[in-house]
């Protein structure tokens, strides 16, 4: 038998810790398809049930964690109303857009115990941006379903060019049967509604209105407050809030560090529960990563462009 050479036997260890190290990574959740890289060793506290994923606008996803079946999502469901109907009625900043007339049904959901709603009296003309708002800000369910039967003249019609964009996104886990979230077969994953965030928040109207503190009806004084509470914290600029007994507590959230935006979407909060033990779960565990994310960009050189560029993606630890 030949004798090992030194050089060899240096190597064949060095090789062995590649190759285990290799093939631990191959059964980690890839990263969402938004990112072209992916950073390795940033420390959050994932959540230690549902699932979440989180990236960074230039340097790409921080990771996934959780198994990445599609779940019911609540009213983040609303993020996809206002997507499709901004790209159908686009508007300008400072514009208000046209006046949309409240409907009976509307109206008449304006009062239910069994969902968020906001108060609305039939026959009132009410400006495009003001009802967005009113759908993004106290998340009126109502108004979600009085722009869908605006848009497509029926929510079933909406609901089909929901879906249609959520295809052209390449939103392959999601399906949407409602403009307003309030059923539980509307359902998705973090990493697909990361991809939505994306898109949406490239709108400037989109994004002024989720960013908003409050809003409140035309003709009304009461001031309607924003369901996530976390804007202005830890650079948060909005986005959107969900919850419901099956789906538990959901957030959709970006902020601003360093010129750079932050994108993260977390799923399934204290499932099972009620909607506002869910929601006060979802926002609880958004207020730890976007301060994670916040402190690490804060703090870390590796912020250009190109950084993690290349790196092979890591599934974080769980809790």
């Amino acid at each position: 038998m030949a004798t090992m050479s030194r050089s060899s036997r240096f190597l064949l260890p060095v090789l062995t810790v590649v190759l285990l190290a290799v093939s631990g990574l191959s059964g980690c959740a890839a990263a969402p398809s938004v990112a072209g890289a992916t950073v390795t060793g940033v420390p959050l506290p994932w959540p230690g049930e549902g699932q979440a994923a989180v990236e960074v606008e230039g340097l790409g996803s921080l990771g996934v964690s959780g198994e990445a079946e599609p779940v019911p999502i609540a009213s983040v469901t609303k993020v996809m109303t206002a997507y499709v109907i901004l790209r159908r009625h686009p508007l300008r900043p400072g514009e208000d857009g046209p006046l949309i007339e409240v409907d009976r049904t509307a109206a008449d959901e304006s009062y239910s115990g069994l969902e968020s709603t906001v108060p609305l009296l039939e026959g009132r003309r009410i400006r495009l941006r003001r009802l967005l708002e009113l759908m993004l800000v106290p998340s009126g369910n109502n108004v979600a379903r009085l722009l869908a039967r605006w848009d497509a003249g029926s929510e079933e019609r909406f609901a089909a060019r929901m879906n249609a964009a959520a295809r052209r996104l390449g939103m392959g886990a999601t399906t949407y049967t409602g403009a307003s979230g309030n059923e539980d077969s509307t359902v998705s994953t973090a990493a697909d509604q990361l991809v939505l965030a994306k898109a949406a928040m490239r709108d400037p109207v989109f994004r002024a209105v989720v960013a908003r503190g409050d809003t409140a009806v035309p003709g009304d004084v009461r001031r309607l407050s924003n369901t996530n509470t976390l804007l202005n914290r830890h650079g948060v600029v909005g986005i959107k809030t969900g919850s419901g007994t099956a789906a538990g507590g959901n957030l959709m959230w970006a902020s601003r560090v360093r010129g750079r935006l932050v994108l993260g979407v977390i799923l399934g909060q204290a499932a099972g529960s009620d909607p506002v033990t869910g929601k006060t779960a979802a926002l609880e565990a958004g207020a730890r990563m976007s301060a994670a994310v916040e402190h690490w960009l804060l703090s870390t050189t590796a912020t250009r462009p190109d950084a993690g560029a290349g790196a092979a993606t890591a599934h974080p630890p769980r809790g």
